[in-house]
């Protein structure tokens, strides 16, 4: 692969340039480049860019992933033959991915759920949308292909209602609101996202259920589903969710991850056209925050 460095990069890191050109972490460069070399000379990823440097690299080529099914005991709260509803919990990666092959939500639906659509792929088999590691909460697989298409276009066309509740840092005068602001990649650090100019479009509502000393008890409602959206857009008035490791303060609260449990969910069943909703009581570390807030 060969990159040109342009104006608006000059003086970055050559690590952090091929993380913005590439949409790779820089662990990732680090550990998987075969061959790195500026203007045809070996350099060092310490190398700050000029403009019209040109850059050629080769990574290693990426190892084929096994699945497995594995029993993980996973909380399914309903199941017919279309779809299945699943209580995810806390600290659970959704699908495969660099340092999560078998451990993951995928490899539990595939031990314990017969059939499921195959129009993810082989690392995404059934997966409609879905939950950060650290966010627990309803998430819906497609056991068929018919289910799998039926339910994605209610998630593009925003009919697709999914609720979430949150601890932020911080008061939120508001008793509701609506967030508006485009995300997109964070252009420093590729494993974030941020609000940014050229983002896709994205909306949140939010509404305050308790407000304490310095802490807001909050429900947020997805309008659009960006990648972190409810963490970036809080962060990005100034109020980030409780224990984000992402997007908080530098000195992270707790052992948990973020306070975030995607809480109710509701959608028209793909064969049969019916309203269902699902809801999900708040998980136990999330309780025992709450508890001791209000103790404050």
């Amino acid at each position: 692969m060969k990159y040109l460095v342009k104006e608006e990069q000059v003086g970055l890191r050559l690590d952090k340039y091929l993380s913005e050109v590439t949409g790779k972490t820089r662990s990732f460069i680090q550990n998987n480049l075969i061959t790195l070399k500026l203007n045809d000379k070996e350099v060092k990823l310490s190398y700050k860019v000029n403009l019209g440097d040109e850059i050629t690299l080769e990574f290693k080529e990426a190892e084929e992933l096994e699945i497995k099914p594995v029993n993980l005991n996973l909380d399914i709260i309903y199941e017919d033959e279309d779809l299945a509803v699943i209580n995810k919990p806390k600290g659970l990666v959704v699908h495969p991915a660099c340092g999560h092959a078998n451990d993951t939500l995928v490899s539990g639906i595939m031990y314990q759920i017969k059939d499921l659509s195959g129009i993810g792929g082989v690392m995404r088999p059934g997966i409609i949308h879905r939950l950060d590691k650290d966010t627990s909460g309803l998430i819906v697989i497609a056991k068929n292909d018919n289910a799998h298409l039926k339910l994605s276009e209610q998630l593009k066309n925003h009919t697709m209602y999914r609720e979430y509740h949150a601890i932020t840092i911080g008061l939120i005068n508001e008793d509701r609101g609506k967030i508006i602001a485009p995300i997109g990649r964070d252009k420093l650090e590729r494993t974030k996202m941020a609000i940014v100019k050229d983002g896709k479009e994205a909306i949140t509502h939010f509404e305050v259920i308790e407000r304490f000393k310095q802490n807001t008890y909050l429900k947020c409602v997805l309008e659009t589903g960006r990648t972190h959206q409810i963490r970036v857009h809080l962060a990005y008035i100034g109020k980030p969710i409780l224990g984000d490791p992402l997007y908080g303060p530098r000195r992270v609260y707790g052992e948990v991850g973020q306070y975030l449990h995607a809480k109710s969910i509701t959608f028209n069943h793909p064969r049969t056209g019916e309203k269902m909703t699902f809801t999900t009581e708040l998980p136990q570390y999330f309780q025992i925050e709450l508890a001791k807030l209000r103790e404050e």
